[in-house]
């Protein structure tokens, strides 16, 4: 299916255009999907048929939320889920729904747009809705799963603006970069703040009186809501390390909330920010968790670096691979198995597998996978000749490291591609070029670790061996 893109918008010039044009135009599918999950208020049984055909409209929601309910954060049981019905029974209803929520946010703004204060309010959003849920004193799962939500959409005004294209968030943004105070940036850009923005959302949005006390201004009406405040405040000053008088200040209060020292609540949060990595990639954002602080907390680290391989699923991804090519090989399923590879289990965000074209002078986009790789179907072109902005990208004799050069030209249809560092995998048949695996990060800075690259290179030689073995029936 194919959306139409929107205009480019005239300039906004209140709160109110903000919240009609992110509502209206730039977000009504997340917008109504939202208010028809919170909208959920019959009996019990209808409620819960209702989630399930909610989710179950939607193929990607339905991977993801099932994808979440396998778990530890949300399945401790560890009982293999496998259908959304079993979800809602085996982990509970308001659990099922906040996954459900968590995914959308997820996927409605990362599909738009990938620029780098986006995926740093993403991280913040899912630092603090994982320590808010963590934090909160086991009562019931409703109210572990409202102060997740609650975090998560606290800052949503914020989310939506990064997530369009508009001049005004390039003004915005241009405005940050020469360290402008956050606030009069936006008075001066938006013609209201991020904070006002939010607070027209939840209304228009229905997002219920939990969030709406959560963002509205003065004292919190409950601790729950107090924690929330407190939780969002400190996974933004986490990002500068665990230790300083702002930070100290959110200590007390967050104690003051769960009832503990701040000496207590420091050591639960360092814990805590290694589930909130897991978090992320398990909602399929692993190129936010370089963004979030480490367990450790070693202050001042901010140099990003590559999240952590899934070992176990590298292992079974490749045990089926074996499997498939000792029975018939067929390089469709061979050359999807190994996108799912690179993409699930070496924690590449965006992957393609190259061909060659009919005149065998270019190569095209046959497999894509992850988001923000529709624009490749139709674009993504590398000339065999190695000319054009993407030349660069051909690979050597073997798997590589692609380190763009610090003016690399890129290309118009994709910010990042040929810009940022990438994993390049060569196919070859009878010794020449006939394809190749790319894989990157899209605004993630960091350079792809060895380990990464071993592992890339142990899937590409499975769809060489398949090429292999077909050339020779």
């Amino acid at each position: 299916m194919t959306i139409e893109k929107q205009p480019t918008p005239s300039r906004m010039n209140s709160t109110q255009a903000w919240v009609t044009y992110l509502s209206k135009v730039e977000l009504p599918v997340l917008a109504n999907t939202l208010k028809r999950i919170n909208e959920l208020t019959d009996s019990r049984n209808s409620t819960v048929n209702e989630l399930a055909n909610v989710i179950l409209n939607d193929a990607q929601l339905t991977s993801q939320v099932l994808r979440l309910s396998n778990t530890v954060f949300y399945n401790q049981t560890r009982t293999q889920v496998s259908t959304v019905s079993r979800a809602i029974t085996l982990i509970g209803f308001d659990a099922v729904k906040s996954m459900a929520i968590s995914s959308l946010i997820v996927d409605a703004l990362l599909k738009r747009n990938d620029r780098p204060h986006l995926l740093r309010c993403l991280a913040r959003a899912i630092h603090a809705a994982v320590q808010a849920r963590c934090l909160m004193p086991k009562r019931n799962e409703t109210a572990l799963e409202e102060v997740f939500i609650g975090a998560l959409l606290m800052n949503i005004g914020e989310l939506a603006f990064w997530s369009c294209e508009t001049e005004q968030a390039t003004e915005l943004e241009e405005r940050l970069r020469l360290e402008e105070p956050p606030v009069e940036a936006q008075k001066a850009v938006l013609h209201s703040t991020f904070t006002e923005i939010t607070r027209g959302l939840v209304e228009a949005w229905s997002l219920g009186p939990f969030i709406r006390d959560v963002v509205s201004p003065g004292q919190a009406n409950s601790m729950a809501s107090s924690l929330v405040r407190n939780s969002v405040e400190m996974a933004r000053l986490s990002e500068q390390g665990w230790s300083g008088p702002d930070m100290d200040k959110v200590l007390e209060r967050l104690g003051r909330d769960i009832g503990e020292p701040p000496a207590v609540v420091r050591d639960q949060l360092k814990v805590n920010a290694s589930e909130a990595t897991r978090v992320a990639v398990s909602l399929g954002i692993p190129q936010v968790t370089a963004m979030m602080p480490g367990a450790e907390g070693k202050s001042g680290d901010t140099g990003a670096r590559a999240p952590d391989m899934d070992a176990e699923l590298q292992l079974e991804i490749l045990r089926e691979l074996s499997h498939c090519l000792a029975e018939k090989p067929d390089i469709n399923e061979v050359c999807q198995l190994v996108i799912e590879g690179i993409h699930r289990a070496i924690g590449m965000q965006r992957v393609a597998l190259l061909m060659s074209d009919r005149t065998g002078n270019e190569l095209v986009p046959r497999k894509l996978g992850g988001r923000g790789t529709e624009e490749w179907r139709e674009h993504f072109v590398i000339p065999k000749d190695g000319t054009g902005p993407l030349g660069p990208l051909l690979p050597h004799a073997h798997c590589s490291i692609y380190e763009p050069k610090p003016n690399a030209e890129g290309v118009a249809y994709d910010r990042w591609l040929g810009k940022v560092p990438a994993l390049i995998g060569p196919i070859k048949a009878n010794g020449r070029l006939v394809g190749l695996f790319y894989a990157d990060n899209a605004a993630g800075a960091y350079l792809p670790s060895k380990e990464q690259l071993s592992a890339f290179g142990h899937f590409i030689q499975n769809a060489q061996l398949c090429l292999t073995l077909l050339s020779t029936h």
